[in-house]
This record gives structure tokens, sequence and C-alpha cells, in this order.
């Protein structure tokens, strides 16, 4: 018996069947950890490094193997997904191997190895048995048509002829029709319903529920089948479960199975065979879900002719790769340079932003049925007004020819709706198991199996997508805005979710523990503004008169914000729910369409406002709000970006959402002036704005002369409150505005000036004694007093002060000075968590009342002394303790209520005095919600990767600041080595056992106690899209580009020759050889090249399709050139560029 020693895991890419692969060495001595594995189609597939996985398509309710939760998932690689043993015979009888089998472990020397291919839909497993010289593979690949294939292979490496007797396939298929909630609480009362088969003369295999899980008289026929067949050179036998698995391992004969009842499905292969030494054995197996009777007519037929299908299944993985290929072409996934982790790791981000964003169908060219179709869904009546318009269309158009044609009928409405048209698809939530409360849905295609054009996401997280999306495809920003906008409510929020059919908002289901309504704050406020910040580069004219352009709409949510008194109350407990409005707005979508959730005028028609207006609205929401020097109070019943701050509702004051209305308040001065001197207003969000100014006018004197007394600001709170309940009060009734007045802009800008002021003021008050910025503040309020008290800082916070623009570049260094020095950073990631770890109370430290305590309470006292256990317990003569069973003092409060009776002499002052020594001992204000009492996700110790990605970006933007102030200045210097180190500390700088996962891949968070969690679909791809151009030097201003790769390291030129390919705009694979010195990337789809000189001036040449070359002025694109680059006209072959050497970041 030989054992395995300890070998080092490794990492680096590799060359394998024509592909690049990043291989991890000895992954078995990582923790196991998830991988998301893409594909073209509607497959979606999870994967535990341990090989358990679950796999499907569409959704989780059509899973091919299990959907549950990822710990289930890694301790379940016995008995689900891939299944290997090999009988090895010997001199000395027969070795029994077990590939990746960790139980096994100590038998043979053994390596295991994991590869996932750069494109992200190919992943190998590997083992290599040193002892037995034998190598064995099996990888998991995608088809549309034949679904999910996994190929292995068997490969001697003693160079002789051996005999091997193996068993190998497929564990735990799931039959369609399986209730998704049934397998993962009821799985063995499935499992009685099963029925597997094989088709007679056939490797073909079905898998099917014999009826419909039901308890209900009428029948229930399961008319759909999982597919399974093998393709294999060698006779063999199939096996349908895994019941004679023991009898392999012992020696027994195999019997044959034909048909087995009321067992979990397997498809496993049984045969013996000689391998011939240093030759390979490979088999395929092709698995796929929801097939009807004439689908598995059609595949039996196939399957009849061996050699055409292996060539069909071959093809199939080919053809979906391309299509991959395809989708990602179009947002710039493709990067070539010395550095591969950094171009991978690009791809990476691109694809996942993709995946929950969506891909842009065909650049800007529409097609004309699905333009029609979306816009009758949204609005019958407008596209019945307008049939001339639809019908002198043409089969196909550009997106700007869409706006345009709308805007020549006059009709605002229809060009509302031409706004709102995105053709995009291939998107989808972020759900997987790691995260299995995010329901979601890959719909590519229609019922015809064509293209289907579709999308969905949270609202928070959708806009986030298409602002890095925006950068490859900037003719769809004013269309983003649109669909944001027009998505916002007359109280100045947005609902949770954004679908190609309009928005959603969430129900409250009694039966559901998570289920809850109300809004987020923050998220709001800078996604906004970074899209009108992108419209302002790109389009700077559009933007401006845009301001004063009636074309956007007012989300018609059946929220409604209680009275100022009901704040106070209850500030947890303030978004009410008018069931009249939501039937009344059913009744509207099923007469009118989508746009029946819309504010609508009496005659149906959606009341349309201007963009200022929209933009106005969430700034008036959030200044009413505003408590001095605290933050935004958080009272509608969510918390802002991290959501396991939830107990922080209420209680809680956002300085980070104070910090971004900051940077929007400073750009909408900017914009305003720039627009017409008098624009239109809703009467009522007039005399909102007019009352919200004079109220911060008064406060500004008093808070800029002193200190902020806890009776002003509870005065200017109450004011700015009570404003907001006004309008919303002159709003809510009438489910619409009345009317509109001619304002001058001059009221708007005292509005944002005197704004600024308070806000910056605010903004340096928070300034902590450790040199850091507080994120959130808790509140304090009695009669005429409204206090403030500090919570720990949080990387969230820094953040946003650095993204607010009020640090000049020199307070910016001393900020992460501060921040790197701070107990927020994880020297073992070189990162930072959410926010410091701490000591928390030991399990026997907590719920402790002193005997003093009790002695103190002539209450507790006396029913300490009666033996009355209801609220107090005592375990030891000197040590008492809450009853076991109050989560809260709600359920304290509950028992008061219920034992009042028995005290009556007791005082309403003695009771309240128990509520007071309950939160003495737990201290229930400060709690902020699981953020404080959980170990993953976004708790303690964790690092979650998208604020990292965020602080990424914020350090660059504060960077170019400086940049353009002192190019050479030392503090300019010092942005830029900092920004590179925030960067060092992301994912794919790591190693693979650093990291905990595929390094070029990103995930969601890091725990201290684990490697990385959560892959793939993760905010933080959307900030790394848009720092990586800016490293590469891509800076819009005024609709040009101006080339300044400053922040670009030399070491990214490549030192070798090698080949460039893409996708150009027509959809041909094109080729571009790169030399040594040069490196490139697409940007609209273009390819731009770049050439390292030592002694030249930076200088930019622009191709054209027909070979002509242009030399550029200014090291940039004129906005001429541009215009073609960014609405893809195909005129624009290649844009050369040569940098100089002094430029770059050595």
């Amino acid at each position: 018996m030989e054992h395995n020693t300890l070998q080092d895991v490794d990492g680096k890419f590799v060359n394998l069947d024509g592909e690049r692969y990043y291989k991890i060495s000895n992954v078995d001595h990582m923790n196991p950890f998830f991988i998301s594995v893409v594909s073209a189609s509607d497959h979606w597939l999870f994967i535990s490094s341990t090989g358990s996985l679950s796999a499907g398509r569409i959704r989780p309710e059509n899973a091919l193997f299990p959907y549950k939760s990822v710990d289930y998932i890694h301790e379940s690689a016995e008995n689900t997904g891939a299944k290997s043993i090999f009988k090895v015979k010997t001199n000395s009888g027969a070795s029994l191997w077990e590939p990746f089998n960790t139980f096994h472990d100590g038998l043979y020397q053994v390596e295991r190895n994991l590869y996932k291919n750069s494109i992200g839909d190919k992943i190998i497993f590997e083992e290599i048995n040193h002892s037995l010289k034998l190598q064995f593979q099996y990888s998991w690949n995608t088809s549309e048509q034949f679904g999910f294939i996994r190929q292995s292979q068997l490969t001697d490496l003693s160079g002789d002829d051996r005999q091997i007797e193996l068993l190998d396939g497929l564990q735990n298929l799931l039959p369609p029709g399986a209730p998704l909630g049934a397998l993962q609480t009821r799985s063995a009362l499935v499992d009685a319903y099963k029925w597997n088969e094989r088709q007679q003369g056939s490797p073909l295999a079905l898998y099917t529920m014999y009826a419909k899980l039901s308890d209900r008289a009428d029948p229930a026929e399961s008319l759909l089948a999982t597919t399974v067949f093998s393709l294999d050179d060698d006779a063999n036998q199939i096996l349908l479960t895994s019941s004679q698995i023991a009898a392999f391992r012992k020696g027994l004969p195999i019997q044959d199975e034909t048909l087995t009842k009321g067992q979990r499905g397997s498809y496993l292969i049984h045969k013996t065979i000689k391998l011939e030494g240093n030759q390979t054995n490979s088999w395929v197996i092709a698995a796929d879900i929801d097939k009807n009777h004439s689908d598995i007519t059609a595949l039996n037929t196939q399957i009849a002719v061996p050699n055409d299908i292996r060539k069909q299944v071959l093809s199939s993985i080919e053809d979906n790769q391309k299509e991959l290929v395809s989708l990602m072409s179009g947002a710039d996934a493709w990067q070539l340079t010395a550095e591969e982790s950094t171009s991978v790791h690009h791809y990476a981000n691109v694809l996942f932003n993709n995946m929950r964003g969506g891909v842009v169908e065909n650049n800007y060219t529409l097609d004309k049925v699905d333009v029609v179709k979306t816009m009758r869904n949204a609005n019958q009546t407008v596209v019945a007004k307008h049939q001339g318009f639809f019908a002198e269309l043409a089969d196909s158009f550009t997106h700007a020819e869409l706006v345009s044609g709308a805007k020549q009928t006059g009709d605002q409405q229809l060009v509302r709706l031409a706004y709102e048209y995105l053709p995009l698809t291939f998107g989808r939530r972020h759900g997987d198991p790691s995260r299995p409360w995010n329901h979601y849905e890959i719909k590519l295609k229609d019922e015809h199996g064509d293209r289907l054009l579709s999308y969905q996401g949270n609202w928070r997280d959708i806009f986030q997508n298409w602002e890095a999306m925006a950068l490859s495809y900037p003719g769809f920003i004013k269309s983003f805005i649109a669909k944001f906008v027009n998505a916002s409510t007359v109280d100045g929020f947005n609902p949770y979710r954004i679908t190609k059919d309009g928005i959603d908002w969430e129900l409250l289901d009694p039966e559901d523990e998570w289920s809850n309504i109300g809004y987020w704050g923050d998220h709001q406020i800078i996604y906004l503004l970074k899209f009108l910040e992108l419209a302002d580069k790109f389009e700077h004219d559009d933007l401006i008169a845009l301001l004063n352009t009636e074309t956007y709409s007012y989300a018609n949510v059946p929220y409604e914000i209680c009275d100022v008194d009901g704040l106070f109350a209850n500030p947890k407990d303030t978004v009410n729910f008018n069931n009249e409005k939501q039937s009344l707005i059913e009744r509207k979508v099923a007469e009118l369409g989508s746009d029946g959730k819309l504010v609508l005028n009496s005659d149906d028609s959606v009341y349309m406002v201007n963009l200022l207006e929209k933009i106005l609205v969430p700034l008036l929401s959030k200044l009413s709000n505003l408590v001095l020097d605290g933050g935004i109070w958080l009272n509608t019943q969510r918390p802002e970006w991290n959501d396991a701050n939830n107990a922080i509702v209420g209680n809680g004051l956002s300085m980070v959402t104070l910090y971004y209305m900051r940077r929007y308040v400073s750009f909408m001065q900017q914009m305003l002036a720039e627009a017409p001197q008098y624009t239109q207003l809703s009467t009522q969000v007039r005399d909102w704005m007019i009352a919200i100014e004079a109220i911060l006018a008064d406060a500004e004197a008093s808070f800029t002369a002193g200190e902020v007394t806890p009776k002003l600001r509870y005065d200017v709170l109450v004011s700015l409150a009570q404003a907001a309940a006004d309008y919303r009060n002159n709003v809510y009734p009438n489910g619409s505005f009345g009317s509109k007045e001619t304002v001058d802009t001059a009221e708007i800008s005292k509005l944002l000036n005197v704004s600024l002021t308070v806000l910056d003021k605010s903004i340096r008050n928070n300034l902590r004694e450790d040199g850091l910025y507080n994120a959130y503040n808790i509140i304090s309020y009695a009669k005429d007093s409204v206090t403030v008290e500090e919570l720990y800082p949080m990387l969230e916070g820094q953040v946003a002060v650095l993204s607010s623009g009020l640090l000049e570049p020199l307070e910016t260094k001393q900020l992460l000075d501060k921040l790197y020095a701070s107990d927020m950073y994880r020297q073992d990631q070189k990162s930072f968590m959410l926010y410091p770890d701490r000591d928390l109370t030991p399990f026997m430290e907590k719920n402790q009342v002193t005997k003093q305590q009790i002695t103190d309470s002539n209450l507790l006292n006396s029913m300490v002394e009666k033996g009355d256990k209801r609220l107090v317990q005592q375990s030891t003569a000197d040590n008492f303790h809450f009853n076991a069973s109050f989560e809260n003092r709600d359920y304290l409060n509950a028992a008061i209520n219920s034992i009042k009776g028995d005290y009556p002499e007791a005082s309403e002052v003695q009771w309240q005095e128990i509520n007071a020594l309950y939160e003495q001992v737990f201290n229930h204000k400060a709690f902020t919600g699981r953020s404080g009492t959980m170990f993953g996700y976004e708790g303690l110790g964790c690092i979650y990767w998208h604020m990292v990605s965020k602080l990424l970006l914020a350090v660059q933007e504060n960077y170019l600041v400086a940049l353009a102030q002192d190019a050479d200045s030392e503090v300019t210097k010092a942005l830029a080595d900092y920004y590179y180190r925030v960067r060092e500390g992301i994912g794919f700088n790591k190693t693979a056992s650093n990291y905990g996962a595929f390094p070029t891949d990103p995930y969601s968070h890091t725990p201290k106690q684990a490697g990385a969690q959560q892959p793939g679909m993760t905010g933080q791809v959307k900030e790394e899209i848009i720092t990586r151009f800016v490293e590469l030097g891509i800076e819009v201003k005024e609709g040009a580009i101006q080339l300044n790769p400053s922040l670009l390291n030399s070491s990214e030129f490549l030192d070798e020759a090698v080949t460039f390919s893409y996708l150009d705009l027509q959809g041909e694979t094109k080729e571009i050889p790169l030399a040594v010195g040069q490196l490139t990337f697409t940007y609209c789809q273009v390819p731009f090249v770049y050439q390292l000189a030592s002694d030249s001036e930076t200088s930019v040449e622009v191709v054209y399709e027909d070979g002509s070359a242009v030399t550029m002025p200014n090291n940039g694109l004129t906005a001429e050139v541009c215009q073609e680059l960014f609405s893809r006209s195909g005129k624009v072959s290649q844009v050369r560029c040569t940098v100089a050497e002094s430029t770059l970041r050595s």
C-alpha cells in the first residue's frame, strides 16, 4: 500500500485539446469550492470541486441533478453526479480504484487536478494514479441539441497492456415534473414515483415520474422524460440505478437493468476493456431533460447511426462554444496582453456581467416583430393609435431610427416606448445553490425555438450591469436612463424588479418569513447618477435637451409611506400596502398593458414629465429624511447596499447615501448651468421643492454658525419630513398630479446650493477620530430632541466618501493611509472586510442579569421571590437570566402584557424599567442585523468583493482628479500605487490556494474560515470592467475618446509574437498578428492595437474598412470618428496607437 504525500496546490494556464485552461494541481488539498460552468444556451451547471453538481435548463425546477443548497452539493459526491470505479487486473489479483473518492485516500499515490477553460464553458476533472500508472479524466460540456455532455477517458501510463473492468456514469438523475419543494423536503416521496427504463436495443434510457406528484382525485399524467445515452465502442451493460455498485466493489456478478421502479435513477456503463500500453479508451454520456415522445423517437433514430451521432454531439459542443464567443464579443470581452490572468479575468467579468444584464442582440439593429409585440404588451392604445407608423417600419431598423421615427409622430407616449425598448437576451437573475433564495429563469428561446429577447433582474442589480454594458453600447445610454426613471415612483423610490415587460414589486406573503415590502435607498442615487454621467460624456447635448423633454413616467407602486407621526412612532413599520390600488392596477394592466402599472391621467394615458423632474424627485425624497450631521434616515423598511445590515432600518442614518447625494447635487448644478431658464414641474413637486429649500435655508445659518443642537436637528427633521408628508398627501389620494407649473431654474439652483452646503458640512462632521468616515449612524429621539450616535466604521462608508467628490487628492491619500492601517484590512487576502471583525460575547456570558439588578427592580424581585419564572429565571444565587424564548423586546412585551393582570400594584414605570434592563443586557439598539451575527456572506470577518471593486473604482476616480490637477505630484503617484494595491488584493492576482477557487473567476465573498464563495454573478464584475478600460486609457469626454493609458503597466505589452482572434461587427472571425511590444483589446467591437515605443510621442491612427488610414490629432479620436465607433457602423476596422513608454506605469 502506498500513501499520498502532501503536495502543494499550484495554478497555471495550460494548453489542452487546443484550448487554454487554468489548471489547479492537487485540488484535493484545497477546501471544496463551487464553480459555475456557463453555456450559450439555457443550461445552468453549478459544480463542486468534489465533483458533485446541480445542473438543468432554464430554471431550478427543471433540474437534471438535484437543486439543493451548496453545502449539500459539496457533501454529495458519493451519490450525485459522476461516478467511476475501476478494477485493474494485476499479477497479484485486482486493484480497486475509485477516482475522486476521498474515502479511499491513502490507498494509492494519486494526484487530482481540476481544469477550467478560459471561455468558461468546460471543466475537466483529472486523477492520476501514480501507483497503478493510470490517468482518468472526465469533462462536462453543454450542447443545445443534446443537453449535458460528459466525456471520459482512461489512459495507460505504464506502457503495458492492461485488463480493466469499469463502472462509470451518472447518479441521482432526476425525471421531469418532480416539484422542487418536494425534492428539497420530501425526496423519498418523489422517489416512490420514479420509473426508469432502457429502450430495447439502444443505449438510450428514460427517467420519468410515472405520474405527477398529487393527492387530488384527478389523474396527473407525466409525459416528459429525462433522456440519457452513451457513445461507446465497447460492448457494455447499462445500469439504471446505483443499487449494484456495492456488488461491483465486491466482485459479484452484475445483472442487467432494463426497468426499475421507485428508485433513484443512475446511468452506469459496465464493461471490461483491454487497454493497450500508452493508449486511451474513451466514451461519452449525454443527458437532457424535458423530452416528449416525438423528441425521443427522433433521438432514437439518431442514435441508431453511431458514427453520425458522435460527430453531431461533438459538433454541437463546438457550436455552443462558438455561440458563447459571439455573445461575449459585442460586449468587448476580448483582450490579449502579456498578463494572461488579467485578460482572462476581464473576459470572466464581461461574461458574468452579460449573464446578469443581458446581451445586446444584433448591435443596434432591431426586429420589427419583436418591437411591435413588446410595445403592444406595454400599451395597446398607443400601438393602435400608430398603426400606420408601425406598418411603414421596415422589417429591421436601428434603435436610433426607431426613436427618430417616433419623435416625428409628435406623440411623446410613442417616444417613451421607443426609448424603453431594449433588444436584450441571455440575461437572468443571479441565483444558484449558494444563494437559492434568488429564483432565476434563462429564457432564451420562444415556443418556436427562436432566440427570445427577454431580460429580468432586481432593479438594484440589473442597472449596474447595464452601466458596464453602456461602455460598449453607448447608443443605449438614454434608453437605460429611461428604463430607470420611468420605474421610479411619485415618492421618489424604485420598485423591486425590472423586466422587459415592465416592473414588479413585492407582495406580502404571510407564509414566507423573508417576505417584506419597502424601498432601498442608496442605489437609486448613485446608479442613476452613473448613467447621467455617462450620458454627459457621450451625448452631452442630448442630455441637456432631455431635461426639458416630457418623455418620462412615474411607477404607480401601491406602497404608501405613512405620515410624520407614524414615522416617529415606529420607523421600522412605515410602508402600507394599498390593496385597493393594487386591484385597480391589475385592471388597468388587463385593459392597457404593462403601462397600467404607471401613473395615468384621467383618460388612461400615461402621465408624462421631463427628465429634470425625474432627477429632482429622488433628491427631494432623500432630503426629506435628512438628519443634520447624521445622514439620511432609513425609514422605508429596507436597508441599503448591504442587505445584512437589515436591522439598521428605522434606527439607522445613512451617511453612505448622503455622500452619494453630494456628488448627485454637484452634477445637477453642472447640468442646470446649461439648461434653459424655465422648465415645467408638476405643481406638487414644485411646492415640495420650495418647502425643502426654505427649511434648509433656515437651517443653514444655524448649522454653519456652530454646533448642531439636538433641538435644531429635531426641528429640521420634523419640518423636512412634514414637507414630504404634505406632498404625499396631495398625490396619494388622487393617484396622479393635477397640473404643471412653469418654474425658473434659478429656484432649483437655490435648492441645490443650500443642499450642497448642508451636505458638505455633514460630511466634514462625520470624519472620525480614527481618520475614517462614518458609514451609518444611529438616531435617538425624544420630544424636541434628536441625537446621533456613531456605529463602527465600514468599508462602504470609505468607498462612498471617496466617491462623493468632496475630498481633495491629499485627503484621499490620507484616508487610504488610515484605511490600510485599520482593522478592516485582512493581511492574508491583502484586501478589506466590510467592517472590522470583533470579539463577540461567548454563549455562557450572554443573557446575564446580576443579583443587584434584580434587587434594584422591586417588580422583578417580587417575581423571583414568588417563583414566577415567566420573565426571569435564576440559575445560581447570584445569576439570573431573561426567559430564553425572548428573541427581542417584542417577545418580552408580549409576555409582560400577558402577566400584567397578576401584578395590579405594579406601575407602568416599573414595567418600563424591565424593558430598559433588557436593552441594557442585550444592547439591541446597536444591532445592525445579520451582518453582526453571521460569519459568511456579508457577515463578520468577510470580504465582499463587490465592495472591494467599488473601492478600486473610487480610488481610480480620485487618481484621475489628481492626474488632471498635477500629473507629476507625489500625491498623484501615491494614488496610482494605492490603486494597484487595491487591485492586488482581487482574486486574479492571487494563487488558487490563497483565493480558494479559480483565481480568474469573480466570486461574491470570502469569509475568514473558507475560500471564495458564490461564483460568478456578483456585482464586482461591473466596476472591474469600467476600471479596466480606464487602465487601457479609454476616456470619453464630449463624445470623443482621449487615449491616456497612464495606469497601464508596461509589463502588459507582449514579450512574444502571438495572434489575436476576434469577431468583427459582421460576426466574422478575424485575426491580427501581434508582435513583441504590442497588446490589443476591442472597444465597441473594434480592435485597438497598442505598440510600445521607448522614445516617441504617443500617436493614434484609425484604419477604415477600405484599408485607408488617418492619423488622429491630440492622442485621441475625433468626435466624428467616435460616432462611427459608438454607432457600430463598421466603417472603422482598427485603431492603432503608439504609446510612449514614459507615459505608462513602470
